[in-house]
Protein backbone atom coordinates (compact mmCIF):
# COMPACT_ATOMS: atom_id res chain seq x y z
CA UNK A 1 0.00 0.00 0.00
CA UNK A 2 1.58 3.28 -0.90
CA UNK A 3 1.12 6.58 0.75
CA UNK A 4 -1.49 9.26 -0.17
CA UNK A 5 -0.52 12.63 -1.39
CA UNK A 6 -1.29 14.81 1.53
CA UNK A 7 -4.13 17.17 0.17
CA UNK A 8 -5.83 13.45 -0.14
CA UNK A 9 -5.30 12.62 3.55
CA UNK A 10 -6.30 16.63 4.29
CA UNK A 11 -9.67 15.85 2.30
CA UNK A 12 -10.12 12.53 3.80
CA UNK A 13 -9.46 13.59 7.70
CA UNK A 14 -11.61 16.71 7.26
CA UNK A 15 -14.45 14.28 6.01
CA UNK A 16 -13.67 11.75 9.00
CA UNK A 17 -14.35 14.64 11.48
CA UNK A 18 -17.19 16.43 9.67
CA UNK A 19 -18.71 12.52 9.36
CA UNK A 20 -17.65 11.46 13.48
CA UNK A 21 -19.96 14.88 14.61
CA UNK A 22 -22.66 14.15 12.44
CA UNK A 23 -22.93 10.33 14.01
CA UNK A 24 -22.34 11.61 17.52
CA UNK A 25 -25.22 13.91 17.08
CA UNK A 26 -27.41 10.82 16.09
CA UNK A 27 -26.29 8.92 19.35
CA UNK A 28 -27.27 11.93 21.08
CA UNK A 29 -30.90 12.35 19.02
CA UNK A 30 -31.37 8.79 19.33
CA UNK A 31 -30.66 8.48 22.94
CA UNK A 32 -33.19 11.61 23.37
CA UNK A 33 -35.52 9.73 21.61
CA UNK A 34 -35.17 6.58 23.55
CA UNK A 35 -35.79 8.60 27.10
CA UNK A 36 -38.68 10.55 26.05
CA UNK A 37 -40.08 6.86 24.42
CA UNK A 38 -39.58 5.54 28.05
CA UNK A 39 -41.21 8.08 29.53
CA UNK A 40 -44.68 7.51 27.67
CA UNK A 41 -44.53 4.40 28.25
CA UNK A 42 -44.05 5.07 32.07
CA UNK A 43 -47.16 7.75 31.90
CA UNK A 44 -48.76 4.89 30.19
CA UNK A 45 -48.88 1.96 32.88
CA UNK A 46 -48.31 4.14 35.78
CA UNK A 47 -44.80 2.35 36.83
CA UNK A 48 -41.45 3.18 36.43
CA UNK A 49 -39.57 0.58 34.10
CA UNK A 50 -36.39 -0.85 34.87
CA UNK A 51 -33.46 1.15 32.65
CA UNK A 52 -30.60 -0.88 32.05
CA UNK A 53 -26.85 1.15 32.87
CA UNK A 54 -25.73 3.37 30.17
CA UNK A 55 -22.50 2.38 28.70
CA UNK A 56 -21.78 6.27 27.43
CA UNK A 57 -22.09 7.20 31.18
CA UNK A 58 -20.02 5.21 32.64
CA UNK A 59 -22.80 2.82 34.42
CA UNK A 60 -24.08 4.96 36.74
Amino acid sequence: MTAAPIPDLGRENAYLRQRNAQLEEDVLALAAEAERLRQIVERLHGRTAARPPNPLSGGQ
